[in-house]
């Protein structure tokens, strides 16, 4: 790998950080590639959006690219990218062939953002009313796939520690395959919070996320229908002001302000909305991944009510900064309470601080990883013939995965012609 490497990142979208966790997490990853001096170019097949990063301004080249062209091949063999990161498991299967045929020396990374497979088969088991089980994710289509994908990658980074544990102890993944990487975030300090309005300050609860992202949409009418009327009855003056971007017309439908249910559409900087509220309401049903809303509120000095869901991988062994519980009744209770505790509410802002400060800190993470793929980069020969599943499995995928691609590709020009 040369001194200065170049890396191409083929996104699943354009990163748009004010709308997602995912654009927040794009940028790190982003930033941690230019302060080491790599070369980066960005490309995606999705369509451009007017609330996407401009990254030609901080000097990231651009590509458009299109799914099952050869188009991508010219493209890539020009390039020849010391290192190419995929954005999701889909992309990758999507162009992860065409890399390994024609830009073979390029080592390959499978961002997952999170795992989708396990996100998946938990929204199946709520629609069904039954309790998610480690049998749900071995039966799951999408767990081959995902699967497939990380041992088709010389490199896969994770975001939660429980996901790391998942695939190792479950999936059997070795972990020479997988890199620890969470949200990446600055020091709380004491001149930080200072800035933070106090208590008697902050009224209403918050809560934010896109509404395109189905865990935060079922979140909302779990609030809606079964939270919310329990804490608006000890609470009548309370209310409850709802975050995120691109809400549809069943969204907006349930803004209803004489319930003191407040639909408030996209917030362009979260944590100064979220540093407005008293406390964060996250009841999430099901996700994976970390949740980007809470570790955000922490670094607003907002308290979270959230399930085990919402926190799982966030807090280690650390108190959660206020209470996680997963019940209607628990969970507006609880809230009832914290809101109109000062001390309660004090001593969960600190144990907020304290996660972020201790698990989160950006400087724990960033050589480490330049550091890994510096050493992969160096040893790549090696690294792959250890990993024969990996290899068979992208040979099966080259053998019946291009066939198609080019199957599609010559129906689309004979449509067109």
């Amino acid at each position: 790998m040369e001194e200065t490497p170049t890396i191409l990142i083929i996104g699943y979208v354009w990163p748009e950080p004010s709308s997602s966790a995912a654009g927040t997490r794009m940028m790190q990853l982003i930033s941690i590639f230019q302060d080491a001096g790599w070369e980066i170019t960005f490309a995606s097949s999705s369509a451009e959006s007017e609330h996407m990063a401009d990254l030609e301004t901080r000097g990231i080249k651009t590509e458009a690219v299109e799914i099952n062209r050869s188009t991508f091949d010219s493209f890539i063999q020009e390039l020849q990218p010391d290192i190419v990161m995929f954005d999701r498991f889909v992309v990758e299967e999507q162009f992860g062939w065409r890399v390994a045929e024609h830009a073979p020396d390029a080592l390959r990374i499978l961002d997952t953002e999170d795992l989708h497979c396990l996100r998946r088969t938990r929204h199946e088991a709520v629609k069904q009313g039954s309790d998610f089980s480690d049998r749900d994710l071995l039966a799951s289509d999408v767990a081959n796939r995902e699967i497939a994908s990380i041992y088709r990658c010389d490199l896969t980074l994770m975001i939660s520690e429980y996901e790391m544990e998942l695939l190792t102890d479950l999936f059997g993944v070795d972990k020479s395959l997988l890199h620890y990487l969470p949200f990446l975030m600055d020091t709380i300090d004491e001149k930080t919070t200072e800035r933070w309005p106090s208590f008697e300050e902050r009224k209403h609860f918050v809560t934010i996320g896109n509404f395109r992202h189905p865990p935060n949409w079922d979140s909302v009418r779990y609030l809606k229908e079964k939270i919310w009327p329990l804490i608006r009855k000890e609470l009548p003056a309370a209310e409850l002001h709802i975050y995120g971007a691109y809400p549809s017309q069943k969204v907006t439908d349930l803004h209803m302000p004489g319930e003191g249910f407040y639909i408030e559409g996209r917030a362009e900087d979260a944590k100064e909305i979220l540093g407005k509220g008293r406390v964060c309401l996250a009841p999430l049903r099901f996700g994976a991944g970390l949740k980007g809303k809470l570790v955000e509120a922490m670094q607003s000095g907002t308290p979270c009510i959230t399930t085990s869901i919402g926190a799982e991988g966030i807090n280690g062994d650390l108190e959660w900064n206020a209470v996680v519980v997963n019940n209607p009744v628990e969970i507006s209770a609880e809230a009832v309470h914290l809101y109109s505790d000062k001390t309660s509410w004090e001593k969960s802002q600190q144990q907020g601080i304290d996660i972020v400060n201790s698990r989160f800190q950006k400087d724990d993470f960033e050589l480490d990883l330049i550091e890994r793929v510096k050493s992969m980069g160096r040893n790549l020969e090696s690294h792959r013939l250890q990993n024969f599943t990996g290899h068979m499995l992208m040979h099966h995928t080259m053998a019946s995965t291009r066939y198609m691609s080019k199957w599609i590709e010559e129906k689309n020009r004979s449509k067109s012609s």
